[in-house]
Protein backbone atom coordinates (compact mmCIF):
# COMPACT_ATOMS: atom_id res chain seq x y z
CA UNK A 1 0.00 0.00 0.00
CA UNK A 2 0.97 3.46 -0.63
CA UNK A 3 2.46 5.18 2.18
CA UNK A 4 0.10 7.97 2.66
CA UNK A 5 -2.51 6.00 3.96
CA UNK A 6 -2.90 7.14 8.08
CA UNK A 7 -5.96 5.60 10.61
CA UNK A 8 -7.01 7.35 13.29
CA UNK A 9 -9.47 6.51 16.36
CA UNK A 10 -11.63 8.23 18.76
CA UNK A 11 -12.45 6.72 22.05
CA UNK A 12 -15.61 4.80 20.82
CA UNK A 13 -14.10 1.61 19.71
CA UNK A 14 -10.28 1.58 19.90
CA UNK A 15 -9.64 -1.70 20.38
CA UNK A 16 -11.38 -2.34 16.67
CA UNK A 17 -9.01 0.50 15.68
CA UNK A 18 -5.60 -1.29 16.24
CA UNK A 19 -6.90 -4.63 15.43
CA UNK A 20 -7.52 -2.68 11.87
CA UNK A 21 -4.26 -1.29 11.88
CA UNK A 22 -2.77 -5.46 12.94
CA UNK A 23 -4.45 -6.24 9.37
CA UNK A 24 -3.04 -3.82 7.60
CA UNK A 25 0.07 -3.68 9.08
CA UNK A 26 0.05 -0.24 10.16
CA UNK A 27 0.72 2.24 13.03
CA UNK A 28 -2.44 3.49 14.30
CA UNK A 29 -2.52 7.41 13.66
CA UNK A 30 -1.25 9.96 16.90
CA UNK A 31 -4.10 11.86 18.01
CA UNK A 32 -4.81 12.76 21.59
CA UNK A 33 -8.93 12.97 21.70
CA UNK A 34 -10.00 13.63 25.59
CA UNK A 35 -11.90 16.68 27.03
CA UNK A 36 -11.24 20.00 28.86
CA UNK A 37 -11.87 20.63 32.38
CA UNK A 38 -15.34 22.02 31.42
CA UNK A 39 -16.13 18.57 29.41
CA UNK A 40 -15.62 19.90 25.80
CA UNK A 41 -13.83 17.42 23.30
CA UNK A 42 -10.33 18.48 22.55
CA UNK A 43 -8.79 17.36 19.79
CA UNK A 44 -4.72 17.30 18.22
CA UNK A 45 -3.65 15.57 15.19
CA UNK A 46 0.37 14.96 16.17
CA UNK A 47 1.40 14.19 13.01
CA UNK A 48 1.50 15.32 9.14
CA UNK A 49 -1.97 14.44 7.28
CA UNK A 50 -1.65 17.28 4.72
CA UNK A 51 -2.24 15.33 1.54
CA UNK A 52 -3.15 12.26 3.03
CA UNK A 53 -5.81 9.64 2.63
CA UNK A 54 -7.35 9.52 6.17
CA UNK A 55 -9.69 7.01 7.83
CA UNK A 56 -11.39 7.95 10.93
CA UNK A 57 -12.64 4.78 12.92
CA UNK A 58 -15.40 5.98 15.12
CA UNK A 59 -18.67 3.62 16.08
CA UNK A 60 -21.44 6.36 17.20
CA UNK A 61 -22.48 4.28 20.19
CA UNK A 62 -23.10 4.65 23.59
CA UNK A 63 -22.54 7.60 24.48
CA UNK A 64 -23.82 8.33 21.54
CA UNK A 65 -23.16 12.27 21.71
CA UNK A 66 -19.88 12.22 23.47
CA UNK A 67 -18.84 9.49 20.38
CA UNK A 68 -20.49 11.60 17.32
CA UNK A 69 -19.27 14.73 18.53
CA UNK A 70 -15.63 13.30 18.96
CA UNK A 71 -15.98 12.40 14.88
CA UNK A 72 -16.97 15.12 14.01
CA UNK A 73 -14.14 17.19 15.98
CA UNK A 74 -12.01 14.74 14.54
CA UNK A 75 -12.85 15.16 10.83
CA UNK A 76 -12.94 18.97 11.35
CA UNK A 77 -9.66 18.85 12.77
CA UNK A 78 -8.24 16.82 9.86
CA UNK A 79 -9.58 18.93 7.43
CA UNK A 80 -8.27 22.08 8.81
CA UNK A 81 -5.00 20.08 8.31
CA UNK A 82 -5.19 19.63 4.72
CA UNK A 83 -5.97 15.52 4.40
CA UNK A 84 -6.45 14.90 0.89
CA UNK A 85 -9.34 12.84 1.86
CA UNK A 86 -11.13 12.27 4.82
CA UNK A 87 -13.07 8.86 5.28
CA UNK A 88 -15.83 8.70 8.39
CA UNK A 89 -15.41 4.62 9.21
CA UNK A 90 -18.87 3.98 11.31
CA UNK A 91 -18.95 0.70 12.01
CA UNK A 92 -21.82 1.53 14.33
CA UNK A 93 -24.08 4.45 12.94
CA UNK A 94 -26.19 5.60 15.81
CA UNK A 95 -29.54 7.19 15.31
CA UNK A 96 -30.02 4.98 12.55
CA UNK A 97 -33.71 4.01 13.89
CA UNK A 98 -34.41 7.53 13.35
CA UNK A 99 -35.09 7.44 9.45
CA UNK A 100 -38.36 8.45 8.92
CA UNK A 101 -40.95 10.76 10.24
CA UNK A 102 -43.35 8.09 11.73
CA UNK A 103 -45.80 10.54 13.54
CA UNK A 104 -46.22 13.92 13.51
CA UNK A 105 -43.71 16.65 14.75
CA UNK A 106 -40.47 14.05 14.64
CA UNK A 107 -37.10 14.42 13.31
CA UNK A 108 -35.49 12.68 10.89
CA UNK A 109 -32.11 12.75 13.09
CA UNK A 110 -30.32 10.06 10.40
CA UNK A 111 -30.58 12.20 7.88
CA UNK A 112 -29.04 15.41 10.33
CA UNK A 113 -26.19 13.15 11.04
CA UNK A 114 -25.40 12.62 7.31
CA UNK A 115 -25.38 16.73 7.34
CA UNK A 116 -22.95 16.99 10.09
CA UNK A 117 -20.69 14.57 8.73
CA UNK A 118 -20.62 16.10 5.29
CA UNK A 119 -20.29 19.57 6.77
CA UNK A 120 -17.53 18.93 9.31
CA UNK A 121 -15.40 17.47 6.23
CA UNK A 122 -15.94 13.40 5.80
CA UNK A 123 -15.48 13.18 1.61
CA UNK A 124 -16.90 9.43 2.39
CA UNK A 125 -18.51 6.84 4.91
CA UNK A 126 -17.90 3.15 5.68
CA UNK A 127 -20.43 1.44 7.39
CA UNK A 128 -21.41 -1.93 8.51
CA UNK A 129 -25.68 -3.05 8.57
CA UNK A 130 -27.32 -0.19 8.59
CA UNK A 131 -30.55 -0.81 10.63
CA UNK A 132 -32.58 0.89 6.97
CA UNK A 133 -30.28 0.55 3.66
CA UNK A 134 -32.62 4.12 2.68
CA UNK A 135 -30.35 5.83 4.80
CA UNK A 136 -27.61 5.33 1.76
CA UNK A 137 -29.40 8.19 0.37
CA UNK A 138 -29.27 10.57 2.96
CA UNK A 139 -25.71 11.11 1.92
CA UNK A 140 -24.84 13.27 -0.80
CA UNK A 141 -21.29 11.98 -0.61
CA UNK A 142 -19.96 8.14 -1.51
CA UNK A 143 -20.80 5.57 1.26
CA UNK A 144 -20.09 2.14 1.23
CA UNK A 145 -22.41 -0.43 3.02
CA UNK A 146 -20.79 -3.52 4.20
CA UNK A 147 -22.32 -6.49 5.59
CA UNK A 148 -21.42 -8.87 8.43
CA UNK A 149 -22.80 -11.85 6.58
CA UNK A 150 -20.21 -13.92 5.58
CA UNK A 151 -18.65 -13.66 9.28
CA UNK A 152 -21.66 -15.21 10.38
CA UNK A 153 -22.17 -17.65 8.10
CA UNK A 154 -18.49 -18.75 8.55
CA UNK A 155 -19.56 -19.02 11.84
CA UNK A 156 -22.52 -20.98 11.47
CA UNK A 157 -21.03 -23.41 9.63
CA UNK A 158 -17.37 -23.93 10.71
CA UNK A 159 -17.83 -23.82 14.73
CA UNK A 160 -21.68 -24.44 15.40
CA UNK A 161 -20.86 -27.15 12.71
CA UNK A 162 -24.74 -26.28 11.79
CA UNK A 163 -24.32 -27.69 8.33
CA UNK A 164 -27.42 -29.83 7.32
CA UNK A 165 -30.06 -27.07 5.91
CA UNK A 166 -32.78 -29.49 6.63
CA UNK A 167 -32.13 -29.14 10.42
CA UNK A 168 -31.27 -25.61 9.98
CA UNK A 169 -33.78 -22.32 9.50
CA UNK A 170 -32.81 -18.91 9.29
CA UNK A 171 -35.82 -16.62 11.10
CA UNK A 172 -36.11 -13.25 10.47
CA UNK A 173 -37.59 -11.41 13.32
CA UNK A 174 -39.75 -8.98 11.75
CA UNK A 175 -40.68 -8.41 8.20
CA UNK A 176 -38.06 -5.68 7.47
CA UNK A 177 -35.09 -8.11 8.33
CA UNK A 178 -36.48 -10.69 5.35
CA UNK A 179 -34.12 -10.11 2.96
CA UNK A 180 -30.99 -10.90 4.86
CA UNK A 181 -32.66 -13.93 6.62
CA UNK A 182 -33.12 -14.74 3.17
CA UNK A 183 -29.34 -14.55 1.71
CA UNK A 184 -28.66 -16.30 4.77
CA UNK A 185 -30.65 -19.44 4.11
CA UNK A 186 -29.51 -18.87 0.39
CA UNK A 187 -26.11 -19.52 1.45
CA UNK A 188 -26.61 -22.58 3.94
CA UNK A 189 -29.58 -23.99 1.59
CA UNK A 190 -31.33 -23.69 4.86
CA UNK A 191 -35.45 -22.84 5.39
CA UNK A 192 -36.71 -19.72 6.34
CA UNK A 193 -38.93 -18.32 8.75
CA UNK A 194 -40.68 -14.81 9.78
CA UNK A 195 -41.89 -13.74 13.26
CA UNK A 196 -44.80 -11.76 12.65
CA UNK A 197 -44.94 -9.74 15.99
CA UNK A 198 -46.72 -6.52 17.46
CA UNK A 199 -44.64 -3.26 18.54
CA UNK A 200 -46.73 -1.97 21.92
CA UNK A 201 -44.15 0.81 22.13
CA UNK A 202 -40.74 1.56 21.52
CA UNK A 203 -39.42 -0.55 24.15
CA UNK A 204 -41.78 -3.43 23.94
CA UNK A 205 -42.59 -5.53 21.07
CA UNK A 206 -45.30 -8.84 21.47
CA UNK A 207 -44.28 -11.88 19.05
CA UNK A 208 -47.72 -13.03 17.83
CA UNK A 209 -46.85 -16.16 15.49
CA UNK A 210 -43.57 -17.55 13.47
CA UNK A 211 -44.62 -18.20 9.37
CA UNK A 212 -42.48 -20.97 8.45
CA UNK A 213 -41.57 -24.46 9.59
CA UNK A 214 -39.35 -24.67 12.82
CA UNK A 215 -40.15 -27.77 14.56
CA UNK A 216 -37.15 -29.89 15.20
CA UNK A 217 -35.12 -27.96 13.82
CA UNK A 218 -32.30 -25.43 14.87
CA UNK A 219 -33.65 -22.46 14.50
CA UNK A 220 -30.63 -18.46 13.79
CA UNK A 221 -32.65 -15.06 14.25
CA UNK A 222 -30.96 -12.91 12.10
CA UNK A 223 -31.06 -9.10 12.58
CA UNK A 224 -28.89 -6.08 12.41
CA UNK A 225 -29.10 -4.79 16.49
CA UNK A 226 -29.71 -6.01 20.24
CA UNK A 227 -31.07 -2.68 21.89
CA UNK A 228 -33.11 -3.84 24.98
CA UNK A 229 -33.31 -7.26 23.56
CA UNK A 230 -36.89 -7.43 24.01
CA UNK A 231 -38.25 -8.25 20.44
CA UNK A 232 -35.43 -11.02 20.83
CA UNK A 233 -36.62 -12.75 23.56
CA UNK A 234 -40.14 -12.61 22.66
CA UNK A 235 -38.81 -13.97 19.43
CA UNK A 236 -37.31 -16.46 20.97
CA UNK A 237 -39.25 -18.01 23.14
CA UNK A 238 -42.22 -17.77 20.20
CA UNK A 239 -39.60 -19.80 18.42
CA UNK A 240 -39.23 -22.74 21.19
CA UNK A 241 -43.13 -22.72 21.68
CA UNK A 242 -43.19 -23.38 17.98
CA UNK A 243 -41.10 -26.63 18.61
CA UNK A 244 -37.59 -25.62 17.68
CA UNK A 245 -34.39 -27.72 19.36
CA UNK A 246 -32.27 -24.43 20.14
CA UNK A 247 -32.46 -21.13 18.63
CA UNK A 248 -28.94 -18.74 18.20
CA UNK A 249 -28.89 -15.05 17.37
CA UNK A 250 -26.30 -13.59 15.15
CA UNK A 251 -27.14 -9.92 15.71
CA UNK A 252 -24.48 -7.63 14.31
CA UNK A 253 -24.59 -4.80 16.63
CA UNK A 254 -24.66 -5.55 20.32
CA UNK A 255 -25.90 -2.49 21.80
CA UNK A 256 -27.39 -3.93 25.07
CA UNK A 257 -28.66 -0.95 26.66
CA UNK A 258 -31.18 -1.45 29.83
CA UNK A 259 -32.76 -4.34 31.03
CA UNK A 260 -30.91 -6.22 27.69
CA UNK A 261 -28.73 -8.41 30.01
CA UNK A 262 -30.66 -9.68 32.64
CA UNK A 263 -33.50 -10.86 29.60
CA UNK A 264 -30.91 -12.64 27.99
CA UNK A 265 -29.83 -14.27 31.09
CA UNK A 266 -33.18 -15.44 31.75
CA UNK A 267 -34.46 -16.55 27.99
CA UNK A 268 -33.71 -19.54 26.46
CA UNK A 269 -31.40 -18.45 23.76
CA UNK A 270 -28.35 -20.98 23.10
CA UNK A 271 -26.07 -18.58 21.70
CA UNK A 272 -25.80 -14.64 21.07
CA UNK A 273 -23.26 -14.18 18.36
CA UNK A 274 -22.24 -10.22 17.70
CA UNK A 275 -19.64 -8.49 16.53
CA UNK A 276 -17.33 -6.33 17.81
CA UNK A 277 -18.42 -3.06 16.13
CA UNK A 278 -19.34 -1.88 20.04
CA UNK A 279 -17.63 -3.05 22.45
CA UNK A 280 -19.14 -5.04 25.39
CA UNK A 281 -18.16 -4.03 28.86
CA UNK A 282 -16.72 -7.17 30.84
CA UNK A 283 -20.06 -6.89 33.22
CA UNK A 284 -22.49 -7.52 30.76
CA UNK A 285 -20.01 -10.21 28.78
CA UNK A 286 -21.84 -13.53 29.40
CA UNK A 287 -21.23 -17.27 28.74
CA UNK A 288 -23.79 -17.45 25.93
CA UNK A 289 -22.42 -14.47 23.90
CA UNK A 290 -19.72 -14.90 21.50
CA UNK A 291 -18.29 -11.74 19.98
CA UNK A 292 -16.77 -11.99 16.20
CA UNK A 293 -14.47 -9.23 14.94
CA UNK A 294 -15.12 -7.45 11.96
CA UNK A 295 -11.40 -5.58 11.77
CA UNK A 296 -10.66 -8.08 8.79
CA UNK A 297 -13.99 -6.88 6.54
CA UNK A 298 -13.06 -3.68 7.37
CA UNK A 299 -9.19 -3.57 7.22
CA UNK A 300 -9.68 -4.47 3.28
CA UNK A 301 -12.68 -2.51 2.95
CA UNK A 302 -10.29 0.23 3.75
CA UNK A 303 -7.18 -1.20 1.78
CA UNK A 304 -9.23 -1.50 -1.50
CA UNK A 305 -10.83 2.34 -1.27
CA UNK A 306 -7.15 3.40 -0.93
CA UNK A 307 -5.98 1.37 -3.80
CA UNK A 308 -8.90 2.57 -5.69
CA UNK A 309 -9.97 -1.04 -6.35
CA UNK A 310 -13.70 -2.27 -5.86
CA UNK A 311 -15.25 -3.37 -2.83
CA UNK A 312 -17.89 -5.06 -4.29
CA UNK A 313 -17.06 -8.30 -3.50
CA UNK A 314 -17.08 -7.17 0.49
CA UNK A 315 -21.41 -5.24 0.91
CA UNK A 316 -22.31 -8.08 -1.70
CA UNK A 317 -25.11 -10.58 0.09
Amino acid sequence: MKNNLLIFSGNANKKLTVDICKYLGRELGDANVDTFSDGEIRVKINENVRGHDVFVVQPTSDPANQNLMELLIMIDALRRASADRITAVLPYFGYARQDRKDQPRVPITAKLVANLLTTAGANRVLTIDLHAGQIQGFFDIPLDHLFAFKTFADYITKKLKLHDGRDLVLVSPDVGGIKTARAYAKFLGAGLAIVDKRRVDDKHAEAMHIMGDVKNKYAIIVDDMVATAGSLVEAVEAIKKAGAKDVYATITHPVLCGPAIERIKKSQIKELVVTDTIPIPKDKMLKNIKVLSVAPLLGEAIKRIHEKESISVLFSQ
